[in-house]
């Protein structure tokens, strides 16, 4: 059986991975998962419990009975529940719970196909060490928060460029410096930074990145 193609895509909020993960699954025909979602998830069943978000034995048990279908709820996208999953990802019980499903995704693509991008912060160094492709998204703390100021337009009033940098800066210390899987590049990682760079052109450099590995 000839083992799945995978592609790892790290990096942290706002640098453009995930709209850059679902274009490099389209044109390779590879299956596609944001496994941040899986985390938000997690983080979004707690807040509707109001169980504490420091509890590692709450955040376990929400990522047991996770529902898949849960993935679709356009409530994980706000940052209430962004700032929770970076609290109940602190915790080993609620990674390990979820290490599995990202595992087997990987090992196992949905509908056939030949392999999978798996978009996340611990994909190259936890998920999947061994995977063909790492990358590893990033971008200047200010054009992120500015990009992230813009999706909030008409969405959140109040918000402003400050206090939407002030909290990512928050989430990033603690994604970046947790002691479980921080988010880091892995050390065979290729670093696209894409301060500078328009969804199509991040596109382009990325697939020729993933093409020039493929072939060597």
């Amino acid at each position: 059986m000839t083992k799945p193609l995978v592609l790892a895509l790290d990096g942290l909020s706002a640098t453009g991975k995930g709209t850059l993960g679902r274009r490099l699954a389209g044109a390779l025909d590879l299956a596609y998962l944001d496994t941040g979602l899986l985390y938000r998830a997690v983080g979004l069943s707690v807040l509707k419990a109001g169980e504490p978000l420091d509890d590692p034995i709450v955040g376990e048990k929400a990522a047991q009975n996770l529902d898949p279908a849960s993935l679709d709820d356009p409530a994980l996208r706000s940052d209430e529940v962004a700032s929770a999953t970076s609290q109940v990802s602190v915790h080993p019980q609620v990674r390990a719970a979820l290490l599995k499903f990202q595992q087997d995704f990987a090992a196992l693509p949905p509908e056939g196909k030949k392999g999978a991008v798996l978009d996340g912060r611990d994909i190259g160094t936890v998920i999947v060490p061994d995977a063909k492709v790492k990358l590893f998204v990033t971008a200047s703390d200010e054009v992120r928060a500015h990009r992230r100021f813009l999706e909030l337009q008409g969405v959140h009033e109040n918000a402003t460029e400050a206090t939407v940098l002030a909290e990512m800066k928050a989430r990033d210390m603690r994604d970046q410096t947790r002691a479980i899987a921080p988010a880091v590049p892995a050390e065979d990682a290729i670093v696209l930074d894409t301060s500078s760079l328009n969804a199509d052109e991040v596109f382009k450099t990325a697939l020729a990145i993933v093409r020039e590995k493929l072939e060597s």
